[in-house]
């Protein structure tokens, strides 16, 4: 669990923290293996008799006095009695995770164990778009075909396809076999008939570790639905013009629901991927992406503020049906055609799952995401609590989770991996704020999670594939308690400021209130935050494609990917993703300066031939028109600077895009686009060799008008 504030030094009240002008808050990573210094959890067991306090049900802490009989909680100071058992426990304080350290990592028991072989087994199914084209088929079996050697033995997999019918895929037989039900074309039309009577589920969900061969042969039978198809489905005239065909929407909800009917029993998290080529646009969760056009000809509307609210409230309820159901959503839309991932957003991200858009088929990275998202570890069935010392309480949340609708500062998320991070802002109880006389700060963070543990494979022949390969189930509670200090003055604020942890927090903010007031207002509230360690990070920011204006051709939907993608990444990466960092070569096997500002005068005043910029999704090399012709071009596989191109590709959620260019003889605007300190932030989108400078000028201005008023 990796915690990261903006202050490592608290505000003494209100006042300080009004006047510094920082953003008071901090961001978490709960799955993360180790904390923000690279060290683990203690670990233990018996969770569940963990001594909690009385009066604000904090954990017991390595922060609390503890006394024979009895012990002092470190965040609301009430004095909590010692059960005889706890007195026991503690009488050997080796013994004890919660006694060694303040990041605690304990096993509590799971309800049910006997029935763990059964729930625990992974579900994963693939629901494919066949309203697309080949091109986008043959990507999408690469993808599978790439997740199938991910999963784990034991995995259950299924395949089900829609387009204006939905195919189920029954593949444990010697020849692939699909049944189709038709969708109905109304928008508030479900199917005749349900899933479980078309293919009983467990027909549905094979073996992965028996039927891998013939899921392959499955996907290699998938093609697009023909035009004609689609037309008559959709009961179109002699014409033949196309209205629409790709029940997206219907097929979700019937998944879902189909899935439900073992939830508890064959799995208790079953994770759904969702391979779309363009907008649902038949039958139910249909989506009008005219408005997209209507907007952009302007009719005096705001079009970001009319572009990035969903248009529908469809998959946002079948989202929380998703959750009742223990069900996943990741989406990956394969697409340069507006989708309104505004709307199916909430799909994804509210059931625990992810967003993705990729521009083309050409140089999509989604193979390697889908192989990269399935190596790594996860957890569900999360509850994040955050709880700190009187004196102050958490504000806003920010994250992909749903909060608890009955306890407050309690969220509840789905599914997290190692890279979720949330965020929470804090605000003082009351005008006093943290007296001398009061006890230092404390926050703590608990986080109680499940995750599925393979068992060793059972050698006796007489038992089938389907009860060799079992997995069980471990519920786990992690708890982290930090304690902090108080600045002495405004200065003291200032040198405890992390820049990084501060970006994030703005990015938070600035598109929660794009989102109810638009970019504009947002472009305003980030100028209101600008403070002195942040200039150059601000001026970024307003120049991203989060808070760039409508009319410079940013695509509503390529805004909403950037949205889900920047609000669970942690500051580090965040930072990279806004602000790029851009490093200098001398030679492919030695690096000549660590950094630069993001300008041709940095690329002229250092002299280096070659320059690496990581923007965080694109990583690019680029060799100066005037690098001498005896440097190898692309760099050689065992250099240094593919060393730390394999580092950066290693650390990253998602698969960066690597791109090589070579300034004498090839197009340079892919890297020079990201030099935005020779760019304006007015929402004209020209360049000037003035852009950061003016800004800069155009601060102080407004600085010296404040303070004349």
């Amino acid at each position: 669990m990796a915690v990261r504030t903006c202050l490592s030094r608290f505000p003494a009240d209100a006042e300080a923290q009004e006047s510094c002008g920082i953003p008071w808050a901090l961001t978490v990573t709960p799955f993360s293996a180790v904390d923000e210094h690279g060290k683990p959890p203690e670990c233990g067991s018996d969770g569940h008799l963990l001594p909690r306090c009385e009066n604000c049900w904090a954990y017991f802490n390595t922060h609390c006095e503890l006394d024979h009989w009895s012990w002092s909680c470190a965040l609301c100071g009430s004095l909590n009695g010692l059960t005889s058992e706890a007195v026991d426990r503690y009488s050997q304080p080796q013994a004890c995770a919660e006694l060694r350290s303040a990041f605690i990592d304990l096993e509590i028991p799971v309800e049910g164990s006997a029935g763990d072989a059964m729930r625990a087994r992974p579900v994963y199914v693939a629901a494919v778009d066949l309203s697309s084209s080949e091109e986008f088929l043959e990507l999408i079996k690469s993808a599978l075909l790439a997740a199938l050697e991910a999963l784990s033995p034991g995995s259950l997999f299924g395949l089900v396809t829609f387009s204006h019918k939905i195919g189920l895929y029954d593949v444990q037989g010697a020849i692939p076999v699909v049944k189709n039900v038709f969708i109905p074309p109304d928008s508030d039309g479900g199917l005749a008939v349900n899933l479980e009577d078309v293919m009983p589920l467990l027909s549905f969900l094979a073996p992965v570790e028996n039927c891998k061969d013939r899921i392959a042969a499955a996907l290699e039978t998938l093609k697009p639905t023909t035009s004609w198809e689609r037309t008559t489905a959709a009961g179109q005239g002699l014409d033949g013009v196309l209205l629409g065909g790709r029940g997206f929407g219907v097929a979700m909800e019937a998944l879902i629901s189909y899935l439900s009917s073992e939830y508890g029993n064959t799995f208790a998290l079953a994770r759904v991927f969702a391979f779309l080529s363009g907008p649902p646009d038949y039958g139910a969760g249909q989506l009008d992406t005219r408005r997209y056009g209507e907007q952009y000809a302007s009719k005096g509307e705001d079009a970001d503020l009319a572009l990035l609210p969903e248009q529908t409230p469809f998959y946002k309820d079948l989202a929380a049906v998703a959750v009742q159901a223990g069900v996943c959503v990741d989406i990956f839309a394969v697409t340069n055609e507006y989708t309104d991932l505004a709307s199916l957003k909430f799909l994804s991200i509210e059931s625990g799952g992810s967003l993705f858009l990729y521009a083309n088929t050409d140089d999509s990275t989604l193979p390697q995401d889908m192989y990269r998202m399935l190596s790594r570890s996860f957890a569900f069935g999360c509850v994040l609590r955050l709880r700190t010392s009187s004196e102050f309480k958490p504000g806003h949340a920010y994250g992909h989770f749903f909060p608890d609708p009955q306890y407050e500062n309690v969220q509840h998320i789905i599914c997290c991996d190692s890279f979720a991070t949330y965020a929470y802002d804090f605000e003082f109880a009351n005008h006093d704020g943290f007296s001398r006389h009061t006890e230092p700060p404390v926050i703590q963070i608990a986080f109680q999670y499940t995750v599925v543990v393979p068992c060793e494979e059972k050698s006796n022949a007489d038992l089938n594939s389907a009860t060799r390969f079992t997995h069980s189930l471990k519920r786990r509670l992690r708890i982290r308690t930090l304690q902090y200090s108080t600045a002495r003055d405004i200065n003291d604020l200032y040198d405890s400021v992390d820049s990084e942890v501060v970006l994030s927090i703005l990015v938070h903010k600035v598109m929660f209130t794009s989102l109810e007031q638009g970019v504009r207002e947002s472009r305003l509230l980030l100028r209101d935050w600008l403070l002195q360690p942040l200039p150059r990070l601000v001026f970024a920011l307003l120049r991203s494609p989060l808070l760039r204006f409508h009319e410079e051709g940013v695509h509503p939907d390529y805004r909403t990917y950037l949205q889900c993608l920047y609000s669970a990444l942690e500051p580090s990466s965040l930072q990279r993703a806004i602000y790029p960092v851009l490093m200098s070569f001398a030679t492919p096997d030695k690096q000549a300066y660590p950094r630069h500002s993001l300008s041709r005068a940095a690329l002229i005043t250092s002299g280096s031939p070659i320059f690496f910029l990581d923007a965080f999704t694109n990583l690019i090399v680029y060799y100066s028109p005037t690098a001498d012709a005896s440097l190898p071009y692309p760099p050689p596989h065992d250099c240094l600077l593919r060393t730390t191109i394999n580092r950066l590709k290693q650390d990253r959620s998602i698969t960066p895009k690597l791109t090589f260019i070579h300034g004498q003889h090839g197009d340079a605007t892919a890297f020079e686009s990201y030099l935005i300190e020779e760019q304006d932030v007015d929402g004209t989108g020209f360049p000037s060799i003035t852009g950061f400078v003016a800004f800069l000028e155009e601060v102080s201005r407004d600085v010296a008008e404040y303070l004349k008023q």
